[in-house]
């Protein structure tokens, strides 16, 4: 028994010992480690902030996780200027992480604009001075113990103890990182990866709200659930392009795309079937277009947007919005070139009834927030036509519009905190009558906000939509413009019966009450305000940086 043994044990070492002699050796992985230190800063203040819930006292979470989440991202943005400066936006651009990321112009501005994106939504996160001083402390949005039954005597002790759920901060700092990752991304696995890296932390936080934790808890899980579709129909896509070209690399399948690639008894067979690039394409960019929040993939945008706490929406409007396009615009002009003649006019028709339903839509709506959200899904559709471009003039419209929206958005949602109620915030459209008089300064930085959304001029969002629509007609899309410039007039009823309503119209007598705001919240509707009338008055210095900053790497 012992020699049989042993002679089984020389034939597995012998065979290994061959193998080996065979094999080459697995090759070292090379990380640009300097390259991807803005998204490692970011992960490593999410690390750091879990282990300050893990062992700091209680009492002290709330200053360090704001101090961490503040420093973390002020210094990512800082090693994204410095990559900037180095050259890696234009001529040193490259694929870092053995092919994963890219490292190129409208990755570094897109990071940048999530990072301060996220930066000032941390202000409106931290906020603790709107709500009323329960049982001698300060609350925020969230709720005191996200895993109590809302209602519940767990919940209630929860609150009388003074609990805050201070999870909040690195959940946000795991979804910048994977929103990072996301626009950036050369291969269809790690765009996966990333969707999910940022996806599941926004699906918590939806469910935290204070107040109305029912519908809260039910928005997060509409967002799971359609999330969790669109996330199975982008992978089985990632699968059938994998099975046409062999690879999940970007430059890789646009290679196969194009005919460039070398062609192998096992690609010929596969090259030869269309359906598998057509149809996988179409299902990857479908993953994309739920992210976006473009018809008809919109559904949960109103439910989500209105039930989410309202930090939590504005950042999700501002900064998945950026992330999804620029994962867009990635995959068509750098995967799917060659099949522009192909998708082209499918986006026109998404982004037609994008535009047409995000705007009549919102005319009916009666609740600020989903009136924000259907005001969201135009603005894709408005953000579209700059897609369908192909063009650099196209890209760097793109990429200015989403900076401009960004911060619109951010201070929009911002002052929607403000107007509260004995139930919290008063979103209800008919309790905003009359604010302009009960507070002048509050009523008019909402109206240069809805100024900004509606398009007139001397605010960003003019500015945004003459750039997209300019580069749109300059590529033969002249119907597309007619249409969008419809729909910006549609939109901009809504946008004004609402300055109507806070100006010209009495107040209740029992109306809402405007809270004063803590610095961070001020802050952030600074920045809004500064950033909208900036890119309105002098938008050339950005455009020219987003102009620098459209080319692509492959």
């Amino acid at each position: 028994m012992s020699a049989t043994a042993a002679a089984v044990h020389s034939l597995w070492t012998t065979r290994a010992l061959a193998d080996t002699a065979a094999t080459p050796a697995i090759p070292t992985p090379h990380i640009e480690y300097a390259q991807l230190s803005p998204v490692l800063i970011v992960f490593g203040a999410a690390v750091l902030g879990v282990l300050i819930e893990a062992f700091a006292p209680r009492a002290a979470r709330y200053a360090c996780q704001l101090a961490v989440s503040v420093v973390g991202l002020a210094a990512a943005f800082a090693a994204l200027v410095a990559l900037a400066a180095d050259g890696y936006a234009q001529g040193r651009s490259h694929v870092a992480a053995m092919g994963a990321v890219a490292v190129d112009g409208p990755a570094l501005f897109l990071q940048g604009t999530i990072v301060l994106i996220a930066l000032v939504a941390t202000f409106t996160f931290a906020e603790r001075r709107l709500d009323p001083v329960a049982h001698g402390n300060r609350v925020d949005s969230f709720a005191a113990q996200g895993s109590a039954v809302p209602g519940g005597e767990q919940e209630q002790r929860a609150v009388r103890a003074g609990f805050t759920t201070t999870e909040v901060f690195p959940l946000l700092l795991f979804a910048v990182a994977g929103m990072m990752i996301f626009p950036a991304a050369n291969d269809l696995l790690t765009l996966f990866v990333s969707l999910e890296v940022f996806s599941l932390p926004l699906y918590l936080l939806c469910a935290l709200a204070r107040r109305r934790r029912l519908m809260s808890q039910e928005a997060s899980v509409k967002y799971f659930l359609l999330g969790a579709f669109s996330s199975a129909i982008l992978l089985f896509g990632v699968a059938l392009l994998y099975g046409y070209a062999g690879t999940v690399s970007y430059g890789g399948i646009a290679d196969v795309v194009d005919g460039t690639a070398k062609l192998t008894p096992a690609l010929a067979n596969t090259t030869g079937n269309d359906a598998l690039l057509l149809i996988g394409g179409a299902m990857v960019v479908m993953g994309l277009l739920f992210k976006v929040a473009a018809v008809p993939f919109h559904m949960w945008t109103p439910d989500v947007y209105q039930g989410a706490p309202t930090p939590v929406t504005g950042f999700m409007a501002a900064a998945v919005k950026v992330a999804a396009f620029g994962a867009l615009l990635r995959l068509l002009y750098v995967v799917l070139p060659g099949m522009r003649w192909d998708w082209r006019p499918v986006m026109w028709g998404v982004a037609i009834v994008t535009m047409v339903v995000g705007a009549i839509i919102a005319v009916t709506q009666t609740d600020v927030k989903r009136l924000l959200a259907y005001s969201s899904i135009a603005h894709a559709g408005f953000l579209l036509t700059g897609v369908i471009a192909v063009s650099p003039s196209g890209v760097s419209s793109v990429l200015f519009y989403l900076v401009a929206y960004s911060f619109v958005t951010l201070g929009g949602f911002a002052v929607v905190t403000l107007v509260r109620d004995a139930g919290g915030e008063a979103t209800h459209l008919s309790k905003w009558a009359g604010l302009g008089r009960r507070s002048p300064l509050l009523a008019a930085v909402f109206a240069v906000f809805l100024l900004s959304f509606a398009g007139i001029p001397l605010t960003a969002g003019f500015s945004g939509k003459f750039a997209v629509f300019k580069a749109a007609a300059q590529a033969g899309a002249v119907p597309l413009v007619v249409i969008g410039v419809i729909s910006s007039a549609i939109a901009a009823f809504f946008y004004i019966r609402v300055i109507v309503m806070m100006f010209f119209q009495e107040p209740q007598p029992q109306g809402p009450t405007v809270a004063i705001p803590s610095p961070l919240t001020s802050t952030a509707i600074a920045l809004g305000v500064a950033v909208t009338l900036v890119l309105g008055v002098a938008p050339q210095y950005f455009l020219d940086l987003a102009g620098k900053a459209g080319v692509f790497v492959r």
